[in-house]
């Protein structure tokens, strides 16, 4: 195809080569492509004209000097035809109107074909000449059309690419802030009510938060609910967790360092506070920080400011700080291992997290929760748990809060062999003494009669209370259920509806 391309075109086609493929927008290419024309082949006028997606009309990306009217029409039927087009003599073509006086000139145009269909033209119009070798001009600008196709196919595919990556992170955020949302946060009890208020009033605000609570109550939870009901959800939440920071990183970690600042710096890296800018920093374990990061901590908290390890520009940023910490900070403060000024700075409003101990009634929601969640999770087909389990889970004082309950759940999912889960599916620690502050010793036989209590109770549930039909289910007589519902004082009227 370039076989019938001069010479001294090929300087031009390499300049136009490196203008449309060192930029990341088509319409600078575009104009630094007519420039190359006007210069280098001395073209009097020239324009590219593209098809808008969205209108289907040809809009003008690029052009460059001034010509005859009349053009849009030839225009027009080139790239409807998908063939190009020469006009030898501006002045003797009817559709063409030149201005009184001017030079008559030759006048080019070729469609740009993507996968055999035009997506717009390339017109151009030099000085008439007797001597001009049109088809190798005519050549020339195919070879340069069919280039600005293949960087309009680059740049729609890039376009798409990014729309794609905007939906997929606008749906991400979406499904981040449903999955936050207050009606995932399960509790009905009083103290998690007084938590849900605390998170609406909280949220509007850029209030630095302080959640405080036991470990494995949920306090990161809280801290995303906050982040996602509040203006900065569209902007970035990033969460540090200090306790498995060493000491030598949580600085660099949390202020970035400039090139050179220590042996193995080899670039300019961002800290969680650059990162955040405009967002949410969650700082987890706040109590685990050291003293001299906490200084540099107290002073972004007052001036909005810091400077990088080894450096010494000051960077500000807008960021949201919410700490957590499952630490008695007061005792921390007495001890001297924690600064009293940073204490204040955090503790504008405190949300404190009731241990699960405190939030019985709220057992039975969660462990049905996380039943659906792990059922669903690892594919088995588990309906429910059993009345003794959950007796059993009630009983418990979870020492690891929700965490471990939810553990205890999913562990339970794996081992049951049915489709309800009983009390042996629970971790033996649910059931020794030192667990449930009980303190028995079972023979078999007792062992035996709690394990039957167990699965007629179940029975009795399933069935709404009636003894025949639970009877059924245990492939035992009702005569026998009765004297086993009177024998292990079972009260059946609990289980009617």
């Amino acid at each position: 195809m370039t076989d019938k391309v001069l010479p001294g075109q090929l300087a031009a086609l390499l300049e136009i080569n490196h203008a449309l493929t060192t930029t990341h927008k088509l319409r600078p290419g575009l104009e630094r492509l007519l420039d190359v024309l006007r210069r280098l082949e001395g073209i009097a006028r020239g324009a590219v004209l593209i098809i808008d997606p969205a209108t289907g009309q040809l809009r003008v990306e690029s052009t460059v000097g001034h010509g005859a009217s009349g053009t849009a029409a030839l225009v027009a039927r080139v790239v409807e035809s998908g063939r190009p087009m020469i006009v030898p003599h501006t002045s003797r073509e009817p559709l063409m109107r030149a201005a009184k006086g001017a030079a008559d000139r030759s006048f080019f145009c070729v469609p740009i074909l993507v996968a055999r269909k035009s997506l717009g033209a390339l017109e151009v119009e030099l000085p008439a000449k007797r001597d001009r070798e049109y088809e190798s001009v005519l050549e020339f600008l195919r070879v340069i059309a069919s280039m600005i196709a293949q960087a309009l196919k680059v740049e729609r595919l890039v376009d798409s690419e990014r729309q794609k990556l905007r939906d997929e992170n606008l749906h991400l955020r979406e499904e981040l802030k449903e999955r936050y949302d207050f009606s995932h946060i399960i509790g009905s009890g009083g103290p998690m009510r007084s938590v849900f208020e605390q998170i609406s009033q909280v949220a509007r605000t850029n209030t630095t938060v302080l959640i405080r609570g036991e470990s494995g109550t949920g306090k990161e939870l809280i801290a995303h609910a906050v982040h996602y009901h509040s203006p900065r959800a569209k902007r970035p939440f990033v969460k540090v967790s200090c306790g498995a920071l060493p000491d030598t990183l949580i600085e660099s970690e949390l202020f970035g360092y400039e090139k050179g600042a220590f042996t193995g710096a080899d670039t300019r890296k961002k800290g969680r506070f650059e990162l955040a800018d405009g967002g949410t920093l969650f700082l987890d374990e706040i109590g685990d920080v050291n003293l001299a990061t906490q200084v540099k901590l107290l002073r972004v908290l007052q001036e909005r400011e810091f400077e990088r390890l080894g450096g010494t520009d000051q960077i500000r940023v807008n960021v949201r700080l919410i700490a957590a910490t499952n630490q008695n900070l007061e005792d921390a403060i007495q001890a001297g291992t924690f600064r009293a000024d940073l204490h204040y700075r955090l503790n504008v409003f405190t949300i404190f997290v009731p241990p699960l101990r405190e939030r019985r009634t709220d057992i039975t929601l969660l462990a049905e929760h996380f039943l659906e969640k792990y059922s669903s999770e690892h594919g088995r087909q588990i309906r429910r748990i059993s009345t003794p389990a959950i007796d059993m889970l009630m009983s418990y004082h979870w020492p690891g809060n929700v965490r471990e309950l939810e553990n205890t759940v999913e562990r339970a999912v794996l081992v049951c062999d049915g489709s309800v889960i009983h009390g042996h599916h629970l971790p033996p620690t649910l059931q020794t003494a030192d667990a449930t502050g009980t303190v028995t010793n079972l023979s078999l036989e007792e062992a035996v009669g709690a394990y039957e209590k167990d699965l007629i109770q179940d029975a009795l549930k399933t069935t709404r209370g009636n003894r025949a039909r639970a009877a059924q289910l245990l492939r035992s007589t009702e005569r026998i259920i009765r004297y086993k519902v009177k024998r292990y004082d079972i009260d059946v009227s609990r289980f009617r509806s």
